[in-house]
This record gives C-alpha cells, structure tokens and sequence, in this order.
C-alpha cells in the first residue's frame, strides 16, 4: 500500500526550451513550497527576462497538490498555463512552478501552435529535472521533564526520527518532524510522557 504521505516533486531547478517560428519559449522548473515563493520567483524572473512579451506560469503545491494556479500573462485564455500545469500533473508532481518566457517572433502561433509551445517547453524542462520522492509532515515541539527521557527518547528510536532541535535546561524540549502517516500513532506513544505543540 502506498502511503497517502508520500508524493513527487523535482529536486532543483531545471531548463527548457521550445523554438517556432522566431519565437523562443524558455521553461524553467523550481522547487517551491509556498505561494510566497511562487511570487518571489515570478517576480525575480520577470527582471531578469524584461524585455520578454509574456512570463506564463503554473504551479501546484503540497502533499494533497490542492493549491494550484495557471496565468496565461496576455497570451489568449487557456493557451499558455493550463498546458504548463496539464505537464505538471501529467508527471504527477506536487511542489513544482513552472514559469515559460516567451520571446516573440514576429510571427503568430495561433492557439494551437502556443498550446503545443508552452507543453512541450515544460515538457522539456521536467524532463531535464531529477524527481524524487517526498514526505509530508508535521514538526511538533515536545516538553518533558527529565524523568521521562528515556521513554521520549525510547519511542523516537523505534519510529526512527531524529530530533531537529533539542534543548535541556530547567526542563526538556525536542523539536521533531513526523511524516502524516505516523502522527497519530506518535501521539499515542507519547501521550504520557510529553506535551505535544505543533509548530
């Protein structure tokens, strides 16, 4: 059984690129977690690429892949980011934008013809990234009294998770990220050894 947790996104950022007609579109594919970066990006890009006619893009986010938008940037509806996130989800990834610059060539395309160009440029950058295999989670902070170490302690070991923060003082707290499928049963355990606080 495949766990509802796990789903595929790309590793780092990667190019494309599609030319017809004079026209040259330049797909790059990112990595990206929250629509803040999905906007940083788009905005960076556009800098970079200002004297390009139109910057379309597409994205997806999260484990479930519900957040999502298109933006055909001036091209005619639906010619420019439904066929980048039609690439996106035919691949079936999750945390991935695509963002295709356009430098016109003088010469029209016709819907068909950007339809075809704005596929097959991020076709070609996905095709370019390494995809991998993530895990959605959650990242609890816990507080325990020292007496109950060796039992926090104890069921970290047996779920395999290793703290990310961790901090001894009057009394003891752990920072730890735990993939969804296992949060409820790493709840259980620690029922009664620690407080449990999502951060």
């Amino acid at each position: 059984m495949e766990a509802f947790d796990a789903y595929r996104s790309v590793a780092a950022p990667s190019e494309g690129l599609f030319k017809d007609n004079g026209s040259r579109f330049i797909a790059l594919a990112y990595p990206v977690e929250t629509e803040a970066q999905v906007k940083e990006i788009v905005a960076s890009l556009r800098k970079e690429y200002h004297d390009a006619r139109h910057h379309c893009y597409a994205y997806r986010l999260g484990y479930k892949g519900d957040v999502f938008r298109a933006s055909d940037d001036g091209e005619p509806s639906g010619s420019a980011g439904r066929p980048i996130l039609g690439q996106i989800d035919s691949l079936g990834l999750s945390d991935v934008l695509v963002v295709v610059v356009r430098y016109f060539g003088g010469i029209k395309l016709g819907i068909p013809g950007l339809i075809r160009a704005y596929k097959t440029s991020t076709a070609d950058a996905l095709s370019a990234a390494t995809v991998i295999e993530k895990i959605a989670g959650k990242n609890f902070r816990l507080s325990f009294d020292y007496l109950s170490t060796n039992a926090v302690m104890k069921v970290l070991k047996e779920m395999d998770l290793s703290p990310t923060g961790q901090d001894f003082g009057e009394s003891c707290a752990l920072e730890v990220r735990v993939r969804l499928s296992a949060v409820e049963i790493f709840r259980e355990k620690l029922q009664n050894h620690a407080n449990l606080e999502e951060i």
